[in-house]
């Protein structure tokens, strides 16, 4: 059995009358790790449990360790996750919930990254957070739902932080004949690497990353989410951190599901009108999730 599950797609009222057309929603915040990211680390653990692995390392605080160690769990497979000293409290105590072996180390991903690397024997599978192709396949599955399911977008909307996301939907699409439809990717003003990298025509780090979305916080996309904007109509978007908290609180109120600030840069791009959608049938937004997200910790922002 899958560790992801299908879920909803759902016609949202309030956003298709915004928009002036049909806004469908993929809503990945249902997955019982809290986030997408369950569809391709679960496929990428299965793999690795396949083929021999006795432990799983990751190096993510947020939703791809918690995917890990959920995957872990489930699969009766130890799970390290080594996590910075920023990674908050809550998802800490998230982690150690679903009975993952937390250790902090440094003062950024890369850091907690690096002491990961170097744990990892040869009896181990390391999970990296977005730069992987079985991680890629296996999100595909959600383009594959919404197919089966019946719908054919007119236009998709993802948010991207190391953009396996994006890669992930790209290759449903692709394997769905949907290639010549374009992927809007939203991100927030201080994490927007793949904004930064289509300027310069090349693959680009940010200096340093800013703002409340956390989860978009890679200060390079990944190789394969470059070649995406230049292979197929990919669009990059930016919206402000109050944008996106403001969008996961209308969200709230109108669908009544919690979502993170990286999530609320994809429907920011919806409740703000960013986009001219009026001329299309059917529009697709990838409600990613956030494993971690309160009500609280939304709302202390915008105080």
């Amino acid at each position: 059995m899958s560790l992801s599950i299908k879920t909803p797609l759902l016609e949202s009222t309030p956003l298709s009358w915004i928009n002036g057309t049909k806004v469908w929603l993929k809503v990945e915040a249902m997955q019982p790790s809290g986030s997408f990211k369950i569809r391709g680390i679960g496929h990428a653990c299965e793999h690795h449990v396949s083929r021999g692995a006795k432990r799983f390392i990751s190096s993510s605080g947020g939703n791809a360790g918690l995917a890990v160690a959920y995957a872990g769990r489930r699969l009766d497979v130890p799970v390290v996750v080594i996590v910075p000293e920023t990674t908050s409290e809550r998802a800490r105590h998230l982690l150690g919930q679903e009975g993952a072996e937390v250790i902090v180390h440094g003062k950024s991903w890369f850091e907690a990254n690096e002491l990961a690397l170097s744990l990892k024997t040869s009896d181990d599978a390391y999970l990296h957070p977005f730069d992987d192709p079985l991680l890629w396949y296996g999100h595909a599955s959600m383009i594959d739902e919404v197919v089966t399911d019946g719908l054919c977008p007119d236009a998709v909307i993802v948010s991207v932080g190391g953009g396996g996301l994006l890669a992930g939907v790209a290759e449903g699409m692709q394997r769905n004949g949907l290639n010549d439809v374009p992927i809007y990717a939203a991100e927030t003003e201080g994490m927007a690497s793949l904004n930064a990298s289509i300027k310069a025509g090349r693959l680009v780090q940010l200096p340093k990353l800013s703002g409340v979305a956390t989860s978009l916080g890679a200060p390079q996309v990944c190789q394969r989410a470059f070649e995406l904007a230049r292979e197929r109509p990919v669009v990059p978007m930016q919206v402000t951190d109050r944008e996106a908290v403001e969008a996961c609180l209308a969200y709230l109120d109108d669908h009544r599901t919690l979502v993170e600030p990286a999530c609320g840069a994809s429907l920011a791009l919806l409740y703000g009108r960013k986009l001219s959608l009026s001329k299309l049938d059917n529009v697709l937004v990838i409600v990613c999730g956030g494993s971690t997200a309160t009500v609280e910790s939304l709302t202390r922002y915008i105080a």
